[in-house]
């Protein structure tokens, strides 16, 4: 009998912050804090050191790959790393998401009282 396949370990939370951020642009590290502090209206924000780590690491599981800046967004100083995501990198998201998503299922099901009251 072959066990259950199981699915793959959870995403570090920076890494799947990161692929959140870029969605569909190209953004140097600078770029993905500041964008991740406004898209979560500033309750949450990428720390440089951990950011930095990740996107080395993330690069070397393919999940995000080094890009040319947009049209006039060139550096005038020190070259800027720009990061995309890849098809692989989106394929990693969307199996992240999913697992979360049947996370909260069992929360709702099992401890709706952890959950905020508008989300109950």
């Amino acid at each position: 009998m072959t066990p259950a396949r199981r699915a793959p370990g959870p995403m570090s939370p920076t890494a799947y912050q990161v692929l959140l951020t870029l969605g569909d642009d190209a953004l140097h590290g600078y770029a993905i804090m500041r964008r991740f502090e406004e898209l979560t209206q500033g309750a949450d924000e990428l720390l440089p050191g951990t950011l930095y780590t990740t996107l080395g690491r993330m690069v070397e599981l393919g999940w995000i790959e080094e890009a040319p800046p947009r049209r006039g967004e060139e550096s005038s100083g020190p070259p800027r790393r720009h990061y995309r995501i890849t098809p692989q990198g989106r394929k990693a998201a969307k199996a992240e998401s999913e697992r979360m998503r049947r996370l909260v299922a069992v929360v709702k099901q099992q401890r709706p009282d952890w959950l905020p009251e508008r989300t109950r």
